[in-house]
């Protein structure tokens, strides 16, 4: 909850510096073509807009109205976090947080402890349980939960955020029975006969509506506690994938409010969100470009590690099963014309190759008959049939991918998998060698939104133990370049923003962070322990290491 209050307590009533110079910085970003390009000095306009930048022959202004010595230290673009939730990583910190245990039984002791320690609560939420972490070989069942917690419902939902955990109470109090069948798109695990307490994607929804909904000051609360943790990771701007009505309200009331920090870019969760939000098309950019809803968010499967996304073949580790498809092929195309007709944005989760697929496929159908520049984007897009990866150029997907999943996933991938599907599995460098635009992002909180570990992983291939040495299948790297392409200008144009935001050319949002040393230059391991020391958003410090809130 650290650095909250003083944000929530902050009215934005002040104009960025007028004049603001940003001196002795080893300052580098990428131009429009995605070449790197260094400078020595920032000098930002009264709107908070980068003015010019400066080489170390050019004239600094006479006078500014603020000045900064950067003391040599390494200035980049603001970081854009292409794909993840913001109000997910707000509850999570406000709520139960299992993200970090190693096993059933430290779960199973956090759950009792939280529990205990807050009575009043009717019911007992939280995410972060992942079995192929706790290396349990199974999934956990309701009768893990009623030994720690009894008397009340409890409601957990997988990292992933594709699978629930229920206990007795919790099923009942959702009228979940030995005759309750699993809906289209999702499965109920059954363990002797009656639902064992695991609820996989769609099916999900049966325990979810029971549970009681945040009211409107949880969710500002949740906002604003996100949005601090974002800004102290360096993130300037993310792509809020899945809003609904309820969160996009919190958004426009911190806005109002003059508390709207961080920039979001909105994909409605589905489309009756899509219409509460947008109306008849994309809502324009609000409060000085903090907020804007460009498109749309849909689900065409599940994902790895539930054995929800939906693969080709059966998976390697579970004989006859395949994933599952969340929509026909007639459903998914209904709501991409629907939003398309209204130049909404259609941004289609995909993990599994028979996923990839049918996005794919879909796209070429609609391709032809609607004119324009739709900027079609595939979430995740995890596990690819190789044939399938010159489509992704020809018909001009944006591959929308994060980086960290890799690192996480791959001794699971190759248990899923097996080792004859892994080549088009996390495939960065083949996509980009194909001519497709890679957006990085960390789908947060499923994963830290921190960006630096994005970074390493998309140039090494290793994950925060240094393993596998070498990299997995560390052919699939990506360049310095282009790993920062993927997380600044590249995730600008993905979400159709690339025209004041990505990089710090002349022109646009002066969004910067400020490091202690050059990420073009640094080593995985250090880019790894790399943090933020200032993180500025339109020519404004909002924070400050050592500090909270913004500047004083």
């Amino acid at each position: 909850m650290r650095g909250w209050l003083a944000l929530a307590a902050l009215l934005f009533t002040s104009p960025a510096h007028a004049d603001t110079l940003i001196d002795n910085v080893n300052g580098l970003t990428l131009d429009k073509s995605g070449k790197l390009v260094r400078f020595t000095g920032l000098v930002i306009d009264r709107e908070g807009k980068v003015k010019q930048l400066l080489d170390r022959k050019d004239k600094r202004p006479e006078r500014p109205d603020f000045k900064e010595d950067g003391k040599g230290r390494t200035l980049i673009p603001g970081l854009i976090d292409a794909h993840g939730h913001v109000m997910g990583l707000g509850f999570q910190l406000m709520l139960l947080d299992l993200s970090e245990t190693q096993s059933l039984a430290e779960a199973q002791a956090m759950i009792r402890d939280y529990a205990a320690k807050n009575p009043e609560m009717p019911w007992i939420i939280g995410r972060g349980w992942n079995q192929e972490k706790w290396g349990l070989g199974r999934f956990p069942t309701a009768a893990d939960l009623d030994a720690v917690v009894a008397g009340r419902p409890v409601w957990l939902e997988r990292i992933d955020g594709h699978a629930g955990w229920a206990n007795s109470a919790a099923m009942a109090a959702a009228g979940v029975t030995a005759a309750s069948k699993s809906p289209e798109g999702g499965r109920i695990e059954m363990q002797g006969g009656k639902p064992s307490g695991v609820f996989i994607d769609a099916a999900a929804r049966l325990v979810d509506q029971a549970k009681p909904k945040p009211l409107a000051r949880d969710l500002d609360r949740a906002f604003l506690l996100a949005q601090q943790k974002l800004i102290e990771q360096g993130i300037t701007a993310i792509a809020d994938m899945g809003t609904t009505i309820e969160e996009w309200q919190a958004y426009r009331r911190a806005g109002d409010k003059r508390q709207l920090a961080v920039r979001i870019l909105s994909y409605a969760g589905d489309i009756d969100n899509m219409a509460l939000i947008g109306g008849p098309g994309p809502t324009p950019w609000l409060y000085d470009d903090r907020l804007r809803m460009v498109g749309v968010k849909l689900y065409l499967d599940g994902a790895l590690g539930s054995r929800g996304a939906w693969l080709k073949a059966p998976y390697a580790d579970a004989a006859g099963e395949k994933g599952l498809a969340l929509l026909t092929p007639a459903q998914l195309r209904n709501k991409m014309v629907r939003a398309a007709m209204d130049d909404f944005q259609v941004a289609i989760h995909a993990i599994g190759d028979a996923a990839n697929g049918e996005a794919l496929d879909a796209i070429a159908d609609l391709e032809a008959d609607l004119p324009g520049k739709r900027r079609w984007r595939i979430e995740h897009a995890q596990v690819i049939d190789p044939a399938d990866i010159p489509r992704f150029a020809k018909l001009n997907v944006i591959a929308s991918m994060q980086p960290v999943h890799q690192a996480s996933d791959w001794r699971m991938a190759e248990a899923r998998l097996g080792p004859d599907r892994l080549a088009g599995a996390y495939a960065w460098r083949s996509l980009e060698n194909a001519g497709v635009r890679l957006a990085f992002g960390s789908d947060v909180p499923v994963e830290s939104a921190d960006p630096f570990a994005g970074l390493a992983t998309a140039i090494s291939r290793t994950d925060a133990a240094g393993e596998p040495v070498g990299g997995w299948r560390a052919g699939e790297a990506v360049s310095r370049e282009a790993a920062l392409d993927g997380f600044t200008r590249t995730a600008a144009f993905a979400g159709f923003a690339e025209d004041r935001l990505g990089t710090l050319e002349p022109g646009k949002r002066a969004d910067f962070v400020i490091v202690d040393s050059d990420p073009m230059l640094a080593s995985p391991e250090e880019l790894r322990r790399m943090v933020p020391l200032e993180t500025w958003i339109g020519g404004y410090r909002y924070y400050k290491r050592g500090k909270e809130g913004a500047d004083e």
